[in-house]
């Protein structure tokens, strides 16, 4: 079974995804309305919140410190926080002890192929990282989603990252709503940073179509529209 998957991404009036002023707080705070079970997100994303990164030698040394008590889990082992799920099929990201002990999410899964390193994916394994393998050449992300359902009960996913992935998931249909927040600001620029980047067209027949469902003026003149995607 396919969870529901929301996109959830903030943009100036003139569709950019970055070079504005945007209200972190409040991309956050209107997230947690979906009340998801995992937030996906992209590879690069990770890569470019964490680029200070520590070295291989002491994120070997943090993988042996034991966990300490998880922040929001009651006595009984309950924890309402979201799974982080990331797609790395290279093999990029090395400081997974770092990111696990982030307050922001319960713990994190990673979603590799058969053509991810075998080193890599021995390595997530001895850190005890949950590891689901979907696609050969690259991550099949509507296997590795139902994956996530049938393993960890995933019903609602969150997507909170850049262009490329909302993309594919775009593109191979797996999305069932868009949540936009945009901001009364215009960035400009001529990189093409939107929240929907995928190779042109052949068709007009492939277009997406969307309902809207959903407007509300939040703060500071932010608008928040909520779309269903159509099938």
């Amino acid at each position: 079974m396919l969870p529901r998957v929301i996109l959830h991404n903030g943009v100036s009036l003139d569709g950019r995804v970055d070079g504005y002023q945007g209200g972190i707080g409040q991309f956050y705070q209107v997230a947690s309305a979906f009340q998801a079970d995992a937030m996906l997100s992209g590879s690069d994303t990770l890569l470019v919140a964490y680029a200070s990164a520590s070295s291989p030698d002491e994120q070997a040394e943090e993988s042996q410190v034991e966990p300490s008590a998880v922040p929001g889990a009651d006595q009984a082992g309950n924890d309402s926080r979201a799974l982080l799920v990331v797609p790395d099929s290279r093999g990029r990201i090395h400081n997974w002890p770092q990111i696990r002990r982030e307050p922001y999410w319960r713990d994190v899964v990673v979603l590799c192929s058969e053509a991810t390193p075998q080193d890599y994916v021995k390595g997530l394994w001895q850190m005890g990282v949950d590891t689901i393998i979907a696609g050969e050449d690259h991550v099949d992300l509507g296997a590795a989603l139902e994956a996530l359902n049938a393993r960890h009960g995933i019903q609602t996913v969150q997507v909170d990252s850049g262009g490329t992935l909302n993309g594919v998931l775009l593109r191979a249909g797996l999305v069932d709503e868009i949540s936009l927040l945009i901001s009364p600001t215009l960035a400009g620029g001529m990189s093409p940073r939107s929240i929907y980047r995928a190779p042109d067209l052949a068709s007009a027949e492939d277009i997406i179509r969307l309902r809207l469902f959903h407007l509300e003026q939040l703060e500071d003149g932010i608008v928040w529209l909520r779309y269903e995607v159509v099938r």
